[in-house]
């Protein structure tokens, strides 16, 4: 990983938060994207085309993901890769919260080497390179040192309570609260604000891969609803879930849940 590529991972997510900021989130233009993928609105599409201009033309060898550009096989042959939400929370952010993100990643070889996480209506700054560290607004952070699950808040949305997720059919007992950013929430567990979090459905990696950084620099285990290390830059860039915690937590709740459960459950 070049030494310079959190720094212009940080500087590129400064711009987006400055973009996104000009639009009244309930005031900006919103459409649904085809097949119930969800809402996009104009201050996305701005933000994707400021990231892909500045990144593409820094680092023009890297191949590039972003859940606002049309895919293309062309990154499977690249060894380092861009992977970008330009607003993880677009549904919350064109109703007028503050609680979006922009999620900013490279990925070398399949893994994760540089992450921005950055909340600019909050002030929050979650960055970590490998070997480096995760820190937010500068300061070192790790995650919650609890060992007590079922006295532990836990990020996730009510469906991942289905049964049919469970062995036996009965979710483990915990304190489950929830954040409508999936980047956001992975930043939080890698603060220590909340001890895990868990997502059950097929997820996309512009979703997951920063958090994905930022949970390993800051001591924490973070796999899919089998066990699996994340690997990223895969031809169909979706996960098979995400679970993240402490080791603790991350392993009690794995040795509840049913790895082979049908992955449907809300995100």
């Amino acid at each position: 990983m070049p030494a310079t590529d959190l720094a212009l991972l940080v500087k590129a997510a400064e711009q987006a938060g400055d973009i996104a900021c000009r639009y009244t989130g309930p005031g900006a233009r919103r459409w649904d994207k085809p097949g119930g993928a969800g809402p996009v609105t104009e201050a996305d599409l701005a933000v994707n085309a400021m990231l892909e201009d500045l990144l593409q033309q820094a680092r023009p060898d890297y191949g590039w993901l972003s859940e606002e550009t049309e895919d293309s096989t062309a990154r499977l042959s690249r060894g380092r890769v861009f992977i970008i939400d330009p607003i993880d929370g677009t549904r919350s952010f064109a109703e007028g919260s503050r609680t979006w993100a922009h999620s900013i990643a490279v990925a070398e070889q399949g893994i994760v080497t540089a992450a921005v996480i950055y909340l600019p209506q909050r002030d929050l700054m979650y960055t970590a390179s490998v070997g480096r560290g995760a820190h937010c607004n500068g300061s070192p952070i790790a995650v919650s040192t609890a060992t007590d699950l079922a006295r532990t808040e836990i990020l996730a949305a009510k469906p991942n309570l289905q049964p049919h997720h469970w062995q036996g059919g009965t979710p483990p007992a915990f304190i489950r609260s929830y954040r409508p950013s999936l980047a956001y929430r992975l930043a939080k567990v890698a603060d220590g604000r909340f001890g895990a979090m868990l997502t059950l459905r097929p997820s996309w990696e512009w979703d997951i891969a920063a958090g994905d950084l930022l949970l390993r620099e800051a001591g924490g285990t973070i796999t899919d609803r089998s066990g699996s290390p994340l690997r990223f830059n895969n031809p169909n860039p979706r996960l098979s879930g995400v679970i993240a915690g402490n080791s603790t937590l991350h392993g009690e709740l794995m040795a509840t849940l049913d790895p082979a459960g049908p992955g449907i459950a809300g995100h």
